[in-house]
Order: structure tokens, then sequence, then C-alpha cells
């Protein structure tokens, strides 16, 4: 019967630090670790964890949303640890879903889960909409037109490899290729005019 620790960041910017500190304090023997959000159904570490663990494991996280932000995923997980004989303790709420007591409070603590996440969402659209109301807009500011022409000549002339225009530009690769992308899209457009 062993402790699987499993630890979770939205973002590639957040660290894990804290979590697995935690969790190897908590006398976990393995930890699984991964930054995707918590709404995203594929999560592949949590999946090697949940194939990792035996009949009377325990599976260990520092906070509830780490594991989901849905009141249906987390109970979808919940039903499935308990089907495989699988525990599920939570160390800042003192959850144990081996007794009665700690199972029922995994169910409330689920709802208020998602009800948060989705009360941030509405504060965040309500934030954007007041500044667009305000003529700003969110998100990162458009790349010039300057910048666009000299990454699409680059690209044409075929001396310079991805990387290369990575280093040049300044631009990441999302950006280059959605720049390529929309290019070809436009021209395709202007063949059926």
């Amino acid at each position: 019967m062993s402790k699987i620790g499993y630890a979770r960041v939205s973002t590639r910017d957040q660290n894990l630090d804290s979590q697995i500190d935690t969790l190897k304090d908590y006398g976990c023997e393995r930890i699984f670790s991964e930054k995707v959000s918590g709404r995203k159904y594929q999560r592949t570490e949590l999946d090697k964890a949940l194939d990792y663990m035996r009949e009377g494991d325990t599976l260990v996280l520092t906070k509830l949303d780490r594991l989901g932000r849905t009141t249906k995923q987390l109970i979808e997980l919940s039903q499935y640890l308990e089907d495989q004989g699988i525990d599920l303790e939570i160390i800042d709420m003192n959850i144990n879903t081996k007794d009665a007591m700690g199972k029922m409070f995994f169910t409330m603590m689920s709802a208020f889960a998602e009800l948060e996440a989705n009360l941030l969402s509405e504060r965040t659209k309500k934030g954007l909409d007041a500044a667009r109301a305000r003529g700003r807009s969110g998100g990162r500011p458009r790349i010039s037109e300057d910048k666009e022409k000299v990454l699409l000549s680059l690209y044409d002339s075929k001396s310079y490899t991805i990387n290369e225009i990575i280093k040049i530009t300044g631009l990441s690769k999302g950006t280059i290729y959605r720049i390529i992308n929309d290019r070809k899209h436009n021209e395709d457009d202007l063949k059926f005019l």
C-alpha cells in the first residue's frame, strides 16, 4: 500500500516545487507532475499515476483543485478510484475517502471547486468587457505589419530555418506559423473571388 502523489499547475509559467516538496514530506513514494489546465480531460501524468496505482494505494494531492475543476470530473474520478480500491487524500483539507465522512466532504468540496472556477471565469469576462468598453482590448498586442513582412520574407527566402527566424524576429514558433497560415488562408480565399 503506497502513497502516490500528483502535482499539477495550469500554466508553464507556474512552479510545481512547493506541491512536490509537500507531497515528499507527506511520505509519497512516487510523484507524478504536469503543467496542464485542470479543465482538460487529457492529463498524461495523471493517467500514468492512475495506471501505476494498485488496489490499496492512496492518491495524495495538496489541494482539491489540482485534481480537476468541474464537479462532474471530480466525481467521475472519485468513482474510478473507489472502483479500483484506491483511496484519495487531500492534504490541505484533511480529506481521506477511506471513511464515509471523507467521501461526503469530497463530494461537497467538488461542487465548491466548480463554483469557484465558474466565478473566476465570470469575473475575468466582466473585467475584459469593462476594459473593452474603455477602449482597451485584452491579449497580446498585434505584431506590426513591418515585422510581419520581415517574417514572411525570411520564410519565403527559404534561406532560414524556423529556429533561425525565431532568433531574428523574437517571435514564438506558434506566432510564426499562425502568420504563415493566415497568409495561406487569405491567398486561398482570393483564388475563389
